[in-house]
């Protein structure tokens, strides 16, 4: 159990993370205009430091799923990444300010994602 709940932690960090870059990256100026950035950093420090926690909840993601690894076999384990997919799929659309559509055939996408989770990580009898 232990192992499933570094996994949970390791996938909701990492949605964090997408949605955490996504917004901070989408108010900045473009990267290849960095002196822009670096010359107005003070406008900028809320979207900064935004993209910053996105990138510590990836390294932070990144120390909970090396402990679920130690508990969980990785054929059961791996495919629970993807549940990360489904969340910023689902969030990133339910929130108006990222202006992501939902498409039937996304979501439909997303629901063979969870069902395929699902089905690896089923218990099999004995």
């Amino acid at each position: 159990m232990r192992g499933y709940l570094f996994a949970g932690a390791s996938i909701l960090l990492t949605t964090y993370a997408q949605l955490a870059m996504k917004w901070g990256m989408s108010h900045l100026p473009p990267l290849h205009d960095l002196l822009a950035i670096l010359s107005h950093w003070q406008a900028h420090l809320g979207m900064l430091l935004l993209v910053f926690s996105g990138l510590v909840a990836y390294a932070a993601s990144l120390g909970c799923w090396m402990a679920a690894l130690h508990d969980l076999p990785l054929n059961r384990a791996y495919p629970l990444l993807s549940i990360s997919y489904a969340l910023v799929y689902l969030v990133a659309g339910a929130l108006p300010w990222f202006n992501e559509p939902y498409s039937m055939i996304r979501s439909l996408g997303v629901g063979l994602i969870v069902v395929g989770v699902v089905l690896i990580n089923q218990r099999r009898p004995a």
